[in-house]
């Protein structure tokens, strides 16, 4: 029995029971945490009111910054979805970086010591070297 499926048979996008409200409940605990603040946004003043993301996916970038999809789009989840939003709010600036200038990089993954400590030394952690 073949069950493989291509995105383009799949009219929409559900979630399982457990993961449904798992994202409702989060979404929930967002909405008290807004009610609590007594405000609609949750920016940091010290951010300003314009967030940068950096990111190295070309694809992602492209994916925020173009409100397009394509047929082999319908798997990416709503909640992901919601960052073209705030694009569009020009509230989040998307912005493409080479993957070597990623600091955060070595939080994530593996890496040769030398490239190791030239992004703990970005990172401004370079008493811990």
């Amino acid at each position: 029995m073949d069950v493989s499926l291509e995105s383009k048979s799949l009219p929409s996008v559900g979630y399982s029971r457990k993961s449904y409200l798992q994202t409702t409940s989060q979404r929930l605990a967002r909405g008290k945490l807004v009610d609590l603040h007594g405000r609609r946004s949750l920016a940091l003043p010290s951010v300003g009111p314009v967030i940068s993301i950096y990111c190295d996916n070309s694809t992602a970038v492209f994916m925020a910054k173009n409100n397009k999809s394509g047929s082999r789009s319908k798997h990416i989840d709503i909640k992901y979805l919601a960052i073209r939003e705030r694009v569009k709010e020009k509230k989040v600036v998307i912005e493409h970086i080479s993957t070597e200038l990623m600091i955060a990089d070595p939080l994530t993954k593996g890496m040769p010591p030398l490239k190791f400590k030239d992004h703990v030394m970005n990172m401004g952690l370079s008493s811990l070297m």
